[in-house]
């Protein structure tokens, strides 16, 4: 017979399907508005199916309306931050994001903990009990507490960090590893205590020991590593999901939060290898770049040049490259970049980017940027697609990037970013670098680029360098 809980627990399982596809979308650039238009539909399948299981099951009618004010609420403001923030605020934005799927899953531990073990007469303590679920439930209470409070404050640091509020530099505390290791084997400790004795204090406790932990844990990370440490807080907040959908018993939430658990533990692994950091070492935040004195080498002096000289080079240029990094998102100058490669390919030049994949301070920042600015999808390419082609090309541009195309990775053992694969863009016959100023990148680290003899800085607004390159452009053109 059709109920409506049969219905909607159908409809949770084409929601699913919808994610699975919005993933699968979301990994091309050809489908990525196909991948987030299954997405939407698939949230909104599964916003309507709660509703509905929620009517199934007699739902009070304050509740219900309490659950349909909280989605009007936080679909105003997910609707309203949506459409202001600006494109470089798209990190810290998804670092709060994350945070929020993280306290959601510390209230849902919180409500169980209430509903069950602190009501041993209830209802629901009484039939787990019976069916001798009960210490499953209090481990998925605690193991679920842990996550999302990990998550939140983690992804509250990240915030901080990414938006400048904080200092990006790694905080060292004395014997750092050892208290992260020391936090994990007392939450192994408390969770078995609290399967045999679950008491209201050792909640408390682990929920604390567990804040701590996850602002201890990003804290501790340099800033030259953030885009690693998004993925990774992305698959905290989607095992903190999956966690809580063990405790309300939801086989959407369960499915939904280890997609995405398991999606960004992956494409953290994928930022590791393009940092040659450890995996396990980013799970344990003890990877931040070390505090050490200034690089003090004399490198030589650097050489500068003009927007009319960069026009000069690019007219007699047959192949460039471009390789973007986050200042070309602060200074917005994709669109004047695009701008740009058209020019050049009607005059024939062959145009590409190189995109390496810790660009910006997000995992495919720079790709979304081109693409905002109808940027052909089959000029961009990774960094392992173009690395090889940089020698023998006339002219690079290196727009607002600085650590992802340092040879100090490959050259310099002692380099903080020793062994980092980077773009070598120093392969080609002229290196552009447009720069504010000489100052070091996010990493902290000096640059050996900008003092090599076929290199050239370009200084100032890399928007208004750009504008002024297209406009020496078309002057040449017309005379």
């Amino acid at each position: 017979m059709l109920t409506l809980e049969n219905t909607a627990t159908a409809a949770y399982v084409v929601a699913a399907l919808l994610f699975i596809l919005a993933l699968a979308g979301l990994s091309k650039h050809e489908t990525s508005k196909a991948g987030s238009s299954f997405g939407i539909a698939g949230m909104a399948v599964a916003l309507i199916a709660t509703i509905a299981l929620a009517l199934a099951r007699d739902i009070e009618p304050m509740g219900l309306a309490l659950l349909i004010v909280a989605m009007v609420i936080g679909a105003v403001i997910g609707l309203w931050r949506a459409k202001i923030v600006e494109m470089t605020g798209m990190p810290e934005l998804i670092a709060l994001l994350h945070s929020f799927v993280g306290l959601a899953a510390v209230l849902v531990g919180w409500n169980g903990y209430l509903h069950v073990e602190g009501d041993p007469g209830g209802a629901e303590a009484l039939q787990l009990a019976q069916e001798g679920m009960l210490g499953i439930h209090s481990a998925e209470v605690f193991i679920g507490v842990f996550i999302g409070a990990v998550t939140f404050t983690g992804s509250v640091v990240a915030n901080l960090k990414l938006s400048a509020r904080i200092k990006s530099a790694p905080m060292m505390l004395p014997g750092k590893n050892m208290l992260n290791v020391g936090a994990l084997v007392a939450f192994f400790a408390l969770t078995v205590w609290f399967v045999i004795d679950p008491t209201l204090w050792l909640l408390a406790v682990v929920t604390v020991l567990a804040l701590l932990l996850g602002w201890h844990l990003v804290a501790s990370i340099g800033g030259g590593d953030m885009p690693v440490v998004v993925s990774m807080l992305n698959s905290y907040s989607g095992w903190a999901a999956a966690a809580s959908g063990f405790l309300l018993g939801n086989d959407l939430l369960i499915i939904t939060g280890a997609l995405v658990g398991s999606s960004g533990a992956y494409l953290s692994y994928i930022m590791c290898k393009a940092m040659n950091r450890s995996f396990i070492s980013v799970i344990a935040g003890g990877f931040g770049i070390e505090a050490g004195p200034a690089d003090d080498t004399d490198y030589g002096e650097h050489r500068e040049i003009n927007a009319d000289g960069v026009a000069e080079l690019l007219s007699t240029a047959t192949s460039v490259i471009i390789a973007p990094g986050y200042g070309m998102a602060v200074a917005q100058a994709q669109y004047g970049v695009a701008d740009l490669t058209r020019k050049l390919r009607e005059r024939g030049v062959d145009v590409r980017f190189g995109i390496h994949p810790v660009a910006g301070r997000l995992p495919g920042h720079m790709n979304v940027l081109l693409a905002e600015a109808k940027v052909p999808y089959d000029i961009v390419l990774e960094m392992d697609e173009i690395n090889d082609d940089f020698d023998g090309t006339s002219v690079v541009l290196v727009i607002g990037a600085n650590d992802t195309v340092n040879p100090a990775a490959s050259e310099d053992p002692g380099s903080p970013i020793a062994g980092m694969p980077v773009l070598t863009v120093w392969n080609a016959d002229n290196v552009i670098v447009f720069k504010r100023s000489m100052a070091s990148g996010y990493a902290g680290v000096q640059n050996p680029l900008f003092f090599r003899e076929n290199t050239q800085m370009l200084f100032g607004d890399a928007k208004d360098r750009v504008d002024a390159i297209n406009a020496a452009l078309s002057v040449a053109e017309k005379v």
